[in-house]
């Protein structure tokens, strides 16, 4: 997700966009499908929500207080059915809610408008505040509702134990994971489906007919998943970065993010600093700069896993901070063979990236905040080392939560030979994330849960906004999903990498999607193209990764470009390139 204060929301008056106004189903006709919540939920649809000063646990003391100056923003915990299939067995669970009271009173009032930004199991309670401070035409119509899904944060959280196995074969240590996990009562529960029904019911209790979404990620199958179950209570939503919804799982989503994180890496990090080489001095040619990472190491080597796990994927979430990926690839480069422990490595090399020209304080409270993961990172890796030397047996309790969403939203493949296929295929073909991945829990995880198929006749209208070069949710699953849900219009940011778009700032963008909260109209065409924002530094937008063509973005997951680097991989890893920077595991030039 780009960060709470990227910038203000475009204006709308004055511009013209082309619209067509559909009438959706009336309440009625779709109210027949929806399920009920205020009567499944018995006397819990009667329970006094008690309203508080909020807290947001993790969140800089300083965005805290610009969310406090929102007004009306307040806070409660509601209990809502640990089972909405069986609400009369008297088992509940807490639910944090925050609200605001943005939206201006009388007829201009749109209602209340929930927000997600993703995960599975990230915490939305401060969603509220922020999409009322980032979206501040939205905020005088609408009041911004965020909440921590059950499993999540303030809400009761889903933690689950497990008795440490003797054997290190990771099939045994994933069985036992989830074995442990699958013992553990409020586990079964943990679905998104059992969130929609959480939605709900937090509309009953604010007292509104209807209710809009933001979803971000994840967010947007949670969001498919309530617009699926209750068509008839949506007013407005918009699937921001969106899942592959068209499938009944979300194993195609994971399939696809470490080929996307490749693909970004290649056709967009790279070019950025050959364009900038007088900052990042690593040459003009992207395949260069690749090859000489490669040499260095890359992901194959731990120094290098730190620096992509903890600089360069969170800016491919937030491309305003290449620039601190782009110093700590060079840094990896030009240091990768330092001496010293992995603690001083880190040292040396962060200040390496300090260094460089340019940086912004945000760039720089970034890379802060990436060198304390990476320390933290060593210090586990050192303490998981000490206990490898101990007895089994132990106990160890993990946060599940995310683990249980996206394992129990429907069934994974558990044919362990088609993940050893995976890896092999991953290494071949994204190998630049393929050390980081592994066998999913999910192979291991049953379940008999689905999403309900969309009515085409009480699906609502929604909005779908997607960039090329997202590299946790694919183009290509945002596309199919734009296809398959009934009545939905798409947003493409061409030459664009980050995840989370709106509010992005430019009239394209923006301006459909408020148009379309403040009116129920969409685009006229299914599809509409818009351009990226230049990357921070440069004074245009260059063009890479795909074509916009008609409003879509055609881009194949293997560009060429992708095709070159991992066959400069694999002549690395096969002996074949003979340079004598080769055999040392430095670069020529050092």
């Amino acid at each position: 997700m780009r960060q709470y204060f990227r910038g203000g929301i475009a204006a709308v008056t004055g511009v013209l966009i082309a619209t067509s106004v559909v009438l959706t189903p009336t309440a009625n006709a779709a109210a027949k499908q929806d399920p009920d919540t205020q009567a499944l939920a018995g006397a819990l649809a009667t329970q006094t929500v008690k309203w508080e000063e909020c807290t947001f646990p993790g969140v800089a003391e300083e965005t805290v207080k610009k969310f406090k100056t929102v007004k009306g923003l307040a806070c409660a915990t509601v209990q809502v059915p640990r089972d909405w299939h069986n609400p009369a067995d008297g088992n509940t669970i807490g639910i944090r809610v925050s609200k605001t009271e943005t939206a201006y009173k009388g007829t201009s009032r749109q209602g209340i408008a929930l927000v997600n930004p993703g995960g599975p199991g990230g915490s939305g309670l401060p969603w509220g505040a922020a999409m009322a401070l980032r979206a501040p035409v939205l905020a005088g119509q609408y009041d911004f509702i965020g909440f921590d899904p059950r499993g999540v944060g303030l809400s009761t959280p889903l933690t689950c134990s497990y008795t440490v196995p003797s054997s290190t074969d990771p099939d045994v240590l994933n069985r036992a994971k989830v074995k442990g996990c699958l013992e553990n009562p409020l586990t079964p529960f943990i679905t998104t489906e059992q969130t929609t029904y959480d939605m709900d019911f937090i509309r009953v209790l604010l007292g509104e007919k209807k209710t809009s979404y933001i979803g971000y990620s994840y967010g947007t199958w949670l969001g498919t998943w309530y617009a699926a179950t209750f068509p008839g209570k949506v007013h407005r939503m918009l699937l921001d970065s969106a899942v592959d919804a068209s499938q009944s799982t979300l194993e195609n989503t994971w399939d696809l993010q470490p080929r996307t994180r490749d693909r970004q890496f290649q056709e967009a990090l790279l070019p950025y600093m050959a364009r900038n080489d007088a900052k990042y001095a690593q040459g003009t040619d992207p395949m260069e700069i690749r090859r000489k990472w490669e040499k260095a190491g890359g992901t194959r080597e731990f120094l290098g896993q730190l620096f992509v796990a903890w600089f360069v994927i969170p800016a491919m979430y937030d491309t305003t901070q290449y620039p601190t990926a782009a110093s700590a690839v060079s840094a990896v480069i030009g240091d990768s063979a330092a001496a010293g422990t992995d603690s001083e490595k880190v040292e040396l090399l962060v200040s390496k990236m300090l260094a460089t020209p340019g940086l912004t304080d945000e760039n720089k409270a970034f890379i802060a905040k990436g060198k304390q993961n990476a320390l933290a990172a060593i210090a586990k890796k050192e303490r998981v080392a000490v206990k490898s030397t101990t007895a089994a047996a132990e106990v160890e309790t993990w946060d599940a939560t995310f683990e249980a969403i996206r394992c129990q939203d429907g069934q994974w493949n558990q044919n362990l030979h088609y993940w050893k296929y995976w890896l092999a295929d991953l290494t071949v073909n994204a190998p630049f994330i393929a050390p980081f991945m592994d066998t999913p829990l999910c192979a291991y995880w049953p379940t008999k849960n689905s999403m309900p198929k969309p009515d085409k006749k009480t699906f609502p209208r929604l909005l779908v906004a997607q960039s090329e070069l997202d590299a946790a949710t694919a183009y290509e699953g945002g596309l199919a999903t734009a296809k398959a849900l009934p009545n939905a219009k798409m947003i493409s940011v061409d030459n664009e990498g980050s995840h989370g778009l709106f509010p992005y700032n430019t009239d394209c963008v923006d301006d459909p999607i408020t148009f379309y909260f403040q009116t129920g109209a969409t685009p006229r065409k299914q599809f509409t193209g818009c351009q990226g924002l230049p990357l921070p530094g440069e004074d245009k937008t260059f063009d890479v990764g795909g074509k916009l063509t008609n409003g879509k973005i055609k881009i194949k997951m293997i560009t060429p470009a992708v095709k070159e680097a991992n066959k400069i991989v694999k002549d690395l890893l096969s002996g074949s390139s003979t340079a004598a920077a080769d055999e040392s595991g430095m670069p020529a030039n050092l």
